[in-house]
């Protein structure tokens, strides 16, 4: 199946940036009161300025941990490319947790819950809160013997870029979902192989956006990233069409 989002040679930056925005799952290291290392899995979001986004209940360990040390990472893995699971593209990040509330916790907290729209069920939970981590370094693994360390500085978006966007964000998601769902259908099907109609543009950030349909997400990342709302449609007008060739490719209507 073609996807017009992948690249066969990226920077490790961009392709950290990719695996983080992608993820719907990743492993948070903390460290216990006795200093003892303690991973567990957490499912992350990402804010715009790629600011790790974890929705946790105050009754996990790991959300203790956090309260008494802030320090931790989180392991991002990538897709395996055959039987050796040290092929698999990953990256880990490292930096300090922090609680994150009032009008900015609550709108956050609506960027989590687009990308796990299944979490609705538990999100008014009093024990649960939004916290984000703010990555201060990366290691980025893109297979066997190719690491690359990425500072916190190179691994962050545009600063003026993410600023762009995000005042445009509800224009562009209003104008996608009321006058393209067609489109946003064949890409969902055909580029992200995801089947039924419905799917609605849930998010977008520099690197790419997020499709949701009841409980199930997609994302489409960019083939560079893009600078503001104008970017965002020279890209979605790239998906639609190589979503369009591969529909003609395949002999569908």
């Amino acid at each position: 199946m073609a996807r017009a989002s992948e690249n066969t040679i990226r920077p490790p930056e961009v392709a950290a940036r990719a695996l983080i925005r992608g993820a719907k799952e990743a492993t948070l290291a903390t460290v216990s009161a006795s200093g003892q290392p303690f991973a567990s899995l957490v499912t992350p979001a990402t804010a715009p300025d790629l600011t790790v986004l974890l929705f946790l209940s105050q009754l996990s360990g790991h959300t203790r941990h956090l309260m008494a040390d802030a320090r931790c990472s989180l392991l991002f893995v990538g897709a395996p490319a055959g039987p050796n699971p040290q092929k698999r593209p990953r990256v880990t990040v490292t930096g300090v947790a922090e609680r994150v509330e009032g009008e900015e916790g609550a709108s956050l907290k609506a960027r989590w819950l687009a990308r796990h729209p299944y979490a609705g069920l538990y999100a008014d939970l009093p024990d649960f809160a939004l916290w984000r981590v703010v990555p201060q370094e990366a290691l980025y693994v893109g297979g066997f013997a190719m690491a690359r360390r990425v500072p916190g500085s190179a691994l962050r978006p545009d600063a003026g870029a993410v600023a762009a966007l995000a005042a445009a964000e509800a224009e562009i998601l209003d104008h996608v979902n009321a006058e393209h769902a067609d489109t946003v259908a064949v890409i969902v099907r055909r580029l992200l192989g995801r089947a039924g109609r419905g799917w609605r543009m849930a998010g977008v950030d520099v690197d790419g956006c997020d499709f949701a349909r009841g409980n199930r997400v997609a994302r489409l990342a960019f083939p560079a990233s893009v600078q503001d709302a104008d970017g965002v449609r020279k890209a979605l007008i790239l998906a639609a069409r190589a979503a369009r060739g591969a529909t003609q490719n395949l002999g569908e209507s």
